[in-house]
């Protein structure tokens, strides 16, 4: 059953749509993308600048935590931002939010610094893994005063120095892990190796933008050996970053097209990308979608009908709960695999779909990395976000054919998308 505690001013009625979007929607950059170009900036010898950067809760919670760090950032211009590298010292405290790049990215920078480096973040970020990330900074080096369940808090003292070389683990639980140790790799003594051993890593496409961005800025990068990655020692230069649009938060506005059997173009879609959230127009041809890459964007249309998919959504588990909500509302079964991994992001997020979706009546059972779910007709009532983002627009697009959908709070869709319910309502022609 639906829990309807929240308090109804935090409550956001999600519109129904009465007739089919056609629509362009301009987004914001790139949180990845966003996050990988400030800690190669902080790491490197000179400054960059980041055009079309994007200004959203994690990007802040970033931003703050470099320039606590030692970085200087001008985020005056909202067009492009100055990024100065500058000598990375304590103490300082570092406030993860709920971010993963935060928690994960710079752990392996502040063992490059001078002093002691704190970290903390909102209560459910306690519970997200660390655990084999803390582990490999031991192994290469790092002096770590860690809580007794091996995630936040912990503190990082360093001595402007770590030794770095070989270590081993398993990053089945986030691919963040690779990323935060091969962004800072270059800074150590003896460069890095990491291995992976265990299950597939999951979202390897971040993996694969750490590796690009990380050549874009000078690093030497090996990774033709499968689940190893090696970075020489070197000194990183600066450069211009240009921010591609978020494609995995396009994800609700091209659902849009789909539910409502019209068109949502997104302008500015790469031809060729590492992002994860271009898995997309696979994704929405599946359902039955029309897809089209064109000079004007990636459009996407309906065509009246949904049909249920079974995919493997391992390398883009962001997607997971925009594409449960479609799968909720099309014509047949629906089952999304790959995905265990998503039980320690923001929060669970297989269970908290399960749980939701349910309490509108749906039908949706989880297993350790499976989704299934069987089309109902759904009814009105209050989705709970937790805090997520992901969640919040599963719920909007439910919203869009289930009248008296109520989240329990959108505000927490500022963590990478902070203009969502006004975007949400120009979509649907009801804004200002």
């Amino acid at each position: 059953m639906t829990d309807t505690s929240a308090p109804a001013a935090q409550r956001w009625r999600a519109p129904s749509a009465s007739n089919p979007v056609h629509a362009k929607v301009a987004l914001p950059g790139s949180k990845s993308m966003m996050a990988r170009a400030l800690v190669l900036t902080a790491a490197g010898v000179t400054a960059s600048s980041l055009t079309a950067p994007l200004r959203a809760r994690d990007t802040s919670l970033m931003v703050a935590a470099l320039r606590a760090m030692g970085t200087r950032i001008d985020t005056e211009d909202d067009a492009v931002w100055q990024v100065q590298p500058g000598a990375l010292r304590g103490p300082t405290q570092i406030d993860c939010g709920l971010a993963g790049t935060v928690m994960r990215f710079l752990p392996p920078l502040a063992a490059t610094a001078t002093g002691a480096i704190a970290f903390d973040g909102d209560p459910h970020a306690r519970t997200r893994p660390m655990a084999p990330l803390l582990d490999a900074l031991e192994q290469l080096g790092a002096n770590i005063d860690r809580s007794a369940e091996g995630g936040l808090p912990f503190t990082i003292t360093g001595m402007g120095r770590l030794a770095g070389g070989e270590v081993t683990m398993n990053a089945a639980l986030s691919s963040q892990f690779i990323s935060g140790l091969l962004l800072s790799g270059p800074l150590f003594d003896q460069g890095l190796t990491v291995r992976h051993d265990g299950p597939p890593v999951p979202s390897a496409p971040h993996v694969r933008m750490t590796v690009d961005m990380l050549r874009a800025a000078g690093a030497v990068v090996d990774d033709s050996q499968r689940d190893t990655w090696r970075v020489e020692p070197g000194r990183l230069s600066g450069r211009t970053w240009n921010i591609e649009p978020d494609l995995s938060n396009a994800a609700p506005f091209m659902a849009a097209a789909l539910i409502t059997n019209g068109s949502t173009t997104i302008p500015g879609w790469p031809q060729e990308t590492s992002q994860p959230g271009d898995l997309l127009r696979d994704v929405l041809v599946e359902f039955g979608g029309r897809v089209e890459l064109s000079d004007a964007g990636m459009t996407a249309r309906g065509d009246g009908r949904i049909r249920g998919i079974d995919i493997d959504l391992s390398e883009a588990g962001e997607l997971t709960p925009v594409i449960a909500a479609i799968a909720a509302l099309a014509e047949t079964p629906s089952t999304l695999r790959g995905i265990g991994h998503l039980r320690g992001h923001e929060t669970d997020r297989l269970a908290a779909l399960t749980t939701e979706i349910n309490g509108l009546g749906g039908d949706v059972t989880a297993t350790e990395d499976v989704l299934r779910i069987r089309p109902r007709k759904l009814h009105g009532g209050v989705f709970n976000t937790y805090d997520d983002h992901r969640m919040a627009q599963a719920a909007a697009v439910i919203g869009l054919a289930v009248p008296e959908v109520e989240l329990s709070d959108v505000a927490c869709t500022s963590k990478t998308l902070p203009d969502f319910p006004h975007m949400w309502d120009q979509l649907l022609g009801t804004g200002s």
